[in-house]
């Protein structure tokens, strides 16, 4: 690791008024999480997928919960599952740490569904999940824009054959199915619900800073769906405080900020290290 590209993005951290934190898969890595990173990748977190011939693309896709909903359920019932008993590693208290000492402020904008930011403690309403999130449900056809939450909920899973058990969620305003509030692939029936003001104050707080010095903090955001790339870019853009934390695809273009090739925790450990030396 760079100590020269450390101490660089320290000083950008210390001395700016405002933080950004754009977020991809990759910085749930260090918490033990998948990052389904091809199709390798995801046959190696869900092996049965594997024997059925399903890619990733072709799990996350809302025609599974009209077709086959145990099949639909049993991928992102596991997920719940496995997302409520995540501990948020060391790096996001790092981040809440730095978003606590900002005069202005600090927000979150995020492709994650998982509430990993939510859990470490930051306000909901800071964090901008681009996405939707596993946490809230929304009825398959629509029936209404209703958006509820998923805390209640309970997903049974076979392991072996990774299909869900009925009881499967249910709309609690139809009676059909349930489904995750979560942008897929392909998907046309999406309800913003909750993500969409939480995106309109993300872009309101940024028209507010005007000049003030914003420093956007970057990390596990790849290009292969980038849209938290762009986003840190887009916001960067002005002041080139950029600080990119990505092992495997760190480039920053036009050499406007720091790229650090790491994963995100020792990334940030050593930021916050230099910050306090």
């Amino acid at each position: 690791m760079s100590t020269d590209a450390i101490a660089a993005a320290a000083e950008s951290v210390a001395g700016a008024e405002a933080l950004l934190v754009c977020a991809g898969a990759g910085i749930g890595v260090d918490s033990g999480l998948p990052d389904f990173r091809g199709d390798t990748g995801f046959w190696r977190a869900y092996p049965p997928y594997e024997r059925l011939g399903l890619s990733f693309v072709e799990v996350a896709d809302p025609v599974h919960f009209a077709e086959d909903p145990e099949l639909a359920w049993g991928f992102y019932g596991h997920r719940l599952g496995l997302y409520r008993e995540t501990v948020p590693h060391e790096g996001f208290a790092i981040l809440h740490r730095w978003a606590r000492r900002m005069p202005l402020g600090a927000r979150v904008f995020t492709s994650n569904v998982d509430g990993q930011f939510q859990a470490d403690g930051f306000a909901p309403e800071h964090v901008a999940e681009c996405h939707g999130s596993i946490h809230r449900l929304q009825c398959l056809e629509p029936c209404t824009d209703d958006v509820w939450s998923a805390a209640d909920v309970s997903v049974r899973v076979d392991p072996a054959t990774m299909r869900a058990e009925p009881p499967l969620p249910a709309c609690r305003n139809c009676g059909g199915t349930a489904r995750p509030n979560i942008l897929m692939f392909g998907d046309w029936s999406w309800v913003a619900g909750d993500a969409q003001p939480r995106l309109d104050a993300l872009q309101a707080w940024r028209r507010s800073l005007r000049a003030a010095r914003l420093v956007v903090v970057e990390l596990g955001a790849g290009t292969a769906v980038p849209t938290v790339r762009r986003h840190a870019e887009l916001a960067s853009a002005a002041s080139g405080a950029l600080i990119r934390i990505n092992p495997r695809e760190p480039d920053v273009r036009h050499g406007r900020g720091l790229s650090l090739p790491e994963p995100a925790l020792p990334a940030l450990r050593a930021i916050d290290a230099a910050l306090n030396a």
